[in-house]
């Protein structure tokens, strides 16, 4: 067993080395969401988030993955099977070319004069290969890099939407081709930059609190946050690679606020909107409201007709400095294509009975949660539905997002810290 699981973390190194996504310790949730997607399409086999989360030492986990994830892991490198993998590399990495003999029960004594002669090489060959590493070591170690010399500061443009950001950096003392900069949690907004460069600029589009990293050789080096308020509450609909804003006068309904049917198909030229999302944001401080005791009491609906969107999919979303907590609501039908995040645990619709999340959504809903005593709670319609524990911090409540696949509206929302700060808005 221990092979294998020295084995299990090679495979692991391979596939990150594939994706040239950085070190995986520095992956977030959204990393693992990708990376399940790509496994998916490449092998027709699901790997929850969680389990994905559980290989890479995310998740506690004492048991060793099935023969189908093995079997999933390796097909994403393109081997046949677990075997296949296992027949193609030794437990320290190496790669041989001819399959392993079984072992022969000789001593160099008993060996004919050819083998020792060969056993003798490959000793000689392993004990160069020693002394080199220890020398290369040595002088990686004289010639550590300084790193209070390494610059990494970011510089917003405006204070509106859309918003362009000047990273200043300096990474030059590291002497690296393998520089980049993570302007946020999405793989996709990685982009390589001169080891010896100063200054590159990125637009957002979009608000929110984004933990920018500075990275070098597949290492995290610094960090810095780039915090993009709204000015009231933002409506954009999802576009790539461009969104689209709507203004104040257009997020107006006659149920509250939000998008008709009518409109979202004039802006995007579409009648069918399934995968094609309309977010309203409201991203600022809240002073006085604590993210491990609150209340988020909301109605919402998504307003799709039955041909507009299948599943009429809607997320109340509580944007924090850490992460977020996603709270779903669907067409009965569609629990399975679903998740809630929890401060950076995922649950998912595939593994989990969320069937209490299912409902007509195309009614008005009363969505509410509390956070405390480390536990979150939902309640659809005044009825608790969900009550999990919180394994991380939130840090700070910067943002309120209520996401439609869809035209939605929402009519109410209170944020409160009970006997203390309340924030109302009826619409």
């Amino acid at each position: 067993m221990e092979k294998e699981k020295q084995l299990l973390l090679l495979c692991c190194r391979l596939i990150e080395q594939s994706l040239n996504w950085g070190d995986s310790d520095i992956w977030t949730n959204d990393d693992f969401e990708q990376l399940s997607k790509l496994i998916f399409e490449k092998t027709r086999v699901q790997l929850s988030v969680s389990t994905l989360k559980r290989i890479w030492g995310k998740v506690k986990y004492n048991s060793f993955p099935t023969a189908a994830t093995l079997n999933a892991l390796a097909g994403y490198l393109d081997y046949t099977s677990w075997r296949d993998f296992r027949q193609q590399y030794q437990v320290n990495g190496v790669m041989i070319t001819e399959p392993i003999a079984p072992p022969v029960a000789e001593t160099v004594e008993t060996m004919p004069p050819a083998k020792k002669s060969f056993r003798y090489v490959w000793l000689a060959l392993g004990l160069l290969i020693a002394i080199s590493s220890i020398y290369f070591i040595s002088i990686k170690r004289k010639t550590a890099p300084d790193l209070s010399t390494v610059k990494f500061e970011t510089k917003k443009i405006t204070d509106d939407l859309p918003n362009s950001v000047v990273f200043n950096y300096d990474a030059s003392t590291f002497k690296s081709d393998s520089v980049f900069i993570q302007q946020n949690w999405d793989p996709s907004r990685r982009e390589q930059v001169p080891g010896d460069g100063k200054q590159f600029t990125s637009i957002y589009y979009h608000p929110g609190f984004f933990n920018a990293k500075l990275i070098v050789d597949n290492q995290v080096k610094k960090e810095a946050v780039i915090f993009i308020k709204t000015k009231g509450w933002k409506g954009i609909i999802d576009k790539s690679p461009v969104p689209v804003y709507l203004s104040a006068h257009e997020i107006k309904t006659t149920g509250g606020m939000g998008i008709s049917g009518e409109l979202m198909q004039q802006k995007l030229g579409l009648s069918v909107f399934n995968d094609n999302w309309v977010k309203f944001s409201n991203v600022r401080e809240f002073p006085g409201i604590k993210a491990d005791d609150f209340t988020l009491d909301c109605t919402l609906r998504n307003s799709s007709t039955a041909g507009q969107s299948i599943c009429g999919k809607l997320d109340l979303t509580i944007l924090g400095t850490g992460t977020a907590i996603i709270i779903p609501l669907v067409n009965k039908g569609c629990i399975a294509d679903m998740g809630i995040l929890n401060v950076g645990d995922w649950i998912g619709g595939k593994d989990h009975d969320l069937s209490a999340f299912g409902c007509d959504v195309s009614q008005f809903q009363n969505l509410t949660c509390t956070v405390k005593d480390r536990h979150l709670k939902i309640y659809l319609n005044k009825k608790q539905i969900y009550d999990v524990a919180q394994n991380h911090p939130m840090g700070h409540i910067i943002g309120i997002r209520f996401e439609f696949e869809g035209p939605g509206e929402v009519k109410h929302y209170k944020l409160e810290t009970p006997g203390a700060t309340v924030y109302e808005e009826s619409f």
